[in-house]
C-alpha cells in the first residue's frame, strides 16, 4: 500500500470515530486570528500553522527572509491546492540596512520543445479544462529553487533548518478546516482519475479531523539533506518528469489525460532571476512591486498613476472613488494585456507603462458621469496621446484564482511579501507518486493563441518562455521606510484586490484589518465588473450602476495578507477577518 494511501487511511479512521494509536497524536487546531500587533517580528499568511511556524523562527533569531521560506513551506502541507514545491512565484525583499527593495522571479518556464503551438490541435486550441488536467500543462517549478536563492542572499539560517518545521508538520498533522474540505470536494472527480492523487486526498477528510501528508515530509527531509539539487539534478527531479511525460492515470477512466513534454535537462537548465522592481511615486510613497513576467507591478502602478492624474483625493465621497478606481483598473488591464509578457522574449515598455505621462494620456479618458463602455483598446505607452488608443480591445483571460500570498517583517525591520501559486486550484490535479505535492498547471496562463487576432501577443508560448502572471506582492515606501507591505491570492483578481486596499488603506484613510475586510469589485477590461456579493449589497454599487457599470457576482475575491509598522518598534499583521474562513496574524510579542 502506498505511504499516501496510509494518510487517507488515517484520516478515514478519524471520520469514523475510531481512535487513533497512542503514538500518533491528533493535531490540535491552532486559532485564526485576523490582527496582531506587537514587538519582535510579525506574520501574516492564510494559515495558523504556517503564521505560527513563522513567528516560531523570528522568536529564534531567525529573520524575515527565514521565516517567509518556513512560512512557504509549510503552506506546502496545509494550503497544498494553492502552493508547494511543484509550483512557482515571486519574492520581493525589503532590506532595512541598504534600504533597498529587491525582487526574484521564481515563475515556472516551458520546456524547451514548447512553441506557439503548444496548446494547438489540429490548428484549433484544445479545450482550457483538458489543458488544466494534463501534463501539457506543467512547467518546471520555481520555487524549491526561489528558497535557496532567497536564502542563500538575504537569510542567515540554513535550507535544512528552515524546512524542518514544514517536515514535522507533514507528519505530525493538522487539523482539517473547512476551505481544505471544500477543495478537494470541488476537485474530487478529477483528483480520483489519477492514482497518487486519489490515494492522498480522498474520500475528502471531514472538517476537524487530521491530515498527515507522511510522502511530503519524507520530501521535504531529502531537500533538506541534498538541498534544491535533489530536484533540478537528482532523484526528485527524474521522478517529476515520469510523472508529466506519463501521468498515473487510474486505469479505465474516462478522463484524457494527454503527457507533457518536460525532461531533465529542462530541469536542470532553470534558474530564478533577480529582478529589478518596479517603482511608482505615489502620494508621497514609493510603492515596489514585481516586473514582467508579472504583470502586477506595472498595473498597479499605471493605475495608481491614473487615479493621481484625476485629482480628487480620499475625501472625495465613495461612489466617484470607486468610479474612478474601476476605470482606472480597466485601462490599466488593457496596456497589460497588449504589453507584458516574458522581457527574454518581448521587448516590455516596463518604464513607459509607470510613467505618470502615459497615465495622464489615459486618465482623460475617464468621465465622472458614466462608464466606459465594456472593454477599452490600449495606449501606446512609448509615444502616449491624450485620450488615444494603439489597436483593438481585448478582454483579460482567465487565470485560476487558488493562489497564496505571505508578508513577513523581522525586529531588524526587513519585510518580505511572497506570493507563490500552483496556478488553478489543485494545478494539474497531479500529484508526484510517493512524494505528496501537486504539479502546477502554469502554462495555461499563456495565451493558447492571440488574445486580439491579427495584433501581437506577448504571451505566447515558446521554448524556456515564463508565462505572464497578475501576482502582485508589494512593499511601499515612505523616506526609504516601509509604510505597507501585502499582497493576495486571486488569478487576474490579484491586481484589484492590490489595488483596492493599497487605496484603502493610504488614500482612505481605513485601518489596516478594515482596508482588507472591505467589500471588493474587480473591473478587468470586462464589459462586466466582478464583484462581491457584500460589494453589492451597498447604496455605492447601486450609485455604480446609474453610471453604466454592469456587475456580475462572486463569493469572494483574494485573501489578502499585510504587515505594516505599528509605532515605537511594534509590527501589525493582518490576515483577512472571513475570506478562505480567514486567515492568520501572528506577532513575536503581542
Amino acid at each position: 500500500m502506498p505511504r499516501s494511501r496510509v494518510v487517507g487511511v488515517l484520516v478515514s479512521a478519524v471520520l469514523v470515530g475510531s481512535v487513533l494509536p497512542a503514538s500518533v497524536a491528533r493535531a490540535a487546531e491552532v486559532p485564526r486570528v485576523p490582527e496582531a500587533v506587537g514587538r519582535g517580528g510579525a506574520v501574516a499568511s492564510i494559515d495558523p500553522d504556517a503564521s505560527q511556524i513563522g513567528v516560531d523562527v523570528l522568536r529564534r533569531g531567525g529573520n524575515a527572509v527565514d521565516a517567509a521560506v518556513a512560512v512557504a513551506a509549510a503552506l506546502g502541507v496545509t494550503d497544498p491546492f494553492s502552493a508547494g514545491i511543484g509550483g512557482g512565484g515571486f519574492f520581493v525583499y525589503y532590506d532595512a540596512r541598504t534600504h533597498r527593495v529587491s525582487t526574484l522571479d521564481g515563475r515556472e518556464t516551458a520546456p524547451a520543445s514548447a512553441d506557439e503551438a503548444l496548446f494547438l490541435e489540429n490548428g484549433k486550441a484544445i479545450p482550457f479544462a483538458d489543458a488544466v488536467t494534463s501534463g501539457l500543462s506543467v512547467g518546471v517549478p520555481g520555487t524549491p529553487r526561489t528558497w535557496q536563492r532567497a536564502l542563500s542572499t538575504w537569510g542567515t539560517w540554513s535550507f535544512d533548518q528552515v524546512l524542518r518545521p514544514a517536515e514535522d508538520l507533514a507528519r505530525r498533522g493538522f487539523v482539517v478546516d473547512p476551505t481544505f474540505r471544500r477543495q478537494v470536494d470541488n476537485n474530487a472527480a478529477r483528483f480520483a482519475d489519477f492514482t497518487s492523487t486519489r490515494d492522498l486526498y480522498l474520500p475528502a477528510p471531514a472538517v476537524g479531523s487530521t491530515f498527515r501528508n507522511p510522502d511530503l515530509a519524507d520530501t521535504y527531509r531529502e531537500l533538506r539533506r541534498g538541498g534544491v539539487s535533489a530536484l533540478y539534478r537528482g532523484t526528485l527531479g527524474r521522478e517529476l518528469v515520469d510523472t508529466v511525460r506519463t501521468p498515473p492515470v487510474v486505469p479505465g477512466t474516462a478522463r484524457v489525460v494527454r503527457p507533457g513534454d518536460l525532461t531533465t535537462a529542462d530541469l536542470a537548465a532553470y534558474d530564478v532571476v533577480r529582478r529589478e522592481p518596479t517603482r511608482t511615486r505615489w502620494q508621497g510613497y514609493d510603492v515596489y512591486g514585481v516586473p514582467a513576467p508579472s504583470s502586477g507591478g506595472t498595473t498597479v502602478g499605471e493605475a495608481l498613476n491614473i487615479l493621481e492624474a484625476g485629482v480628487p483625493d480620499g475625501d472625495e465621497a465613495s461612489g466617484p472613488f470607486l468610479h474612478r478606481y474601476l476605470e482606472a483598473s480597466r485601462l490599466a488591464y488593457a496596456d497589460r494585456n497588449r504589453w507584458v509578457g516574458d522581457p527574454a522574449f518581448v521587448d516590455v515598455p516596463t518604464k513607459e507603462l509607470v510613467s505618470q505621462r502615459f497615465a495622464d494620456s489615459r486618465a482623460c479618458l475617464i468621465s465622472p458621469t458614466r462608464a466606459l463602455p465594456g472593454a477599452v483598446a490600449p495606449g501606446d505607452p512609448r509615444a502616449p496621446r491624450p485620450c488615444a488608443d494603439s489597436g483593438v480591445a481585448a478582454q483579460t483571460p482567465y487565470e485560476g484564482r487558488d493562489t497564496t500570498h505571505l508578508t513577513v517583517a523581522d525586529k531588524w525591520g526587513n519585510v518580505v511579501a511572497y506570493t507563490l501559486t500552483l496556478e488553478q486550484e489543485g494545478g494539474s490535479g497531479i500529484v508526484v507518486p510517493g512524494r505528496g505535492y501537486l504539479l502546477n498547471n502554469e502554462l495555461t496562463d499563456f495565451s493558447f493563441t492571440p488574445a486580439t487576432p491579427g495584433v501581437p501577443d506577448p504571451n505566447l508560448p515558446a521554448a524556456g518562455k515564463r508565462p505572464r502572471s497578475s501576482i502582485s506582492p508589494t512593499i511601499v515606501l515612505r523616506d526609504g521606510s516601509p509604510v505597507l507591505a501585502l499582497g493576495s491570492p486571486g488569478g487576474a483578481s490579484i491586481i484589484t484586490s492590490v489595488l483596492q486596499v493599497l487605496l484603502n488603506r493610504l488614500d482612505r484613510g481605513l485601518s489596516l484589518v478594515d482596508s482588507v475586510g472591505a467589500p471588493r469589485a474587480s473591473q478587468r477590461n470586462g464589459a462586466t465588473t466582478q464583484a462581491e456579493e457584500s460589494f453589492l449589497a451597498t447604496p455605492e454599487a447601486k450609485w455604480l450602476e446609474g453610471l453604466g457599470h454592469r456587475f456580475t457576482s462572486t463569493a469572494e475575491i483574494g485573501a489578502v495578507t499585510a504587515v505594516e509598522p505599528a509605532g515605537g518598534g511594534r509590527w501589525r499583521a493582518v490576515a483577512e477577518p472571513t475570506r478562505r474562513s480567514g486567515g492568520a496574524a501572528r506577532v513575536v510579542r503581542p
